[in-house]
């Protein structure tokens, strides 16, 4: 299905899951990047980028896709995913 829709949102972001899912957070990363190029209004995307970085123990970065992920919220009025994200940028400090 990628092949036929390669800037399809929904799909990009299903196959960065299943990439994290397997271990392979460089190539989730990649799939993630391409999600928000489609649609900057992605917000878990942001989410996720930010759960990777975290997972990595790279802390800085988690809060900087974790306040994109704010961001990206706000500009969509998605008020569940904004208090979703940065609760865990809260947790972050």
């Amino acid at each position: 299905m990628l092949e036929k829709s390669p800037e399809d949102a929904f799909l990009l972001y299903g196959m960065a899951l299943e990439l994290k899912n397997r271990a392979r957070p460089d190539d989730a990363l990649r799939y993630l990047e391409r999600v928000v190029a489609a649609d900057s209004g992605y917000c878990y995307a942001y989410y996720q980028v930010g759960q990777i970085h975290e997972d990595n123990g790279a802390i800085e970065e988690a809060k900087v896709a974790y306040r994109r992920g704010v961001e990206a919220a706000d500009r969509v009025n998605d008020a569940r995913a904004r208090a979703e994200i940065a609760a865990a940028l809260d947790v972050l400090g």
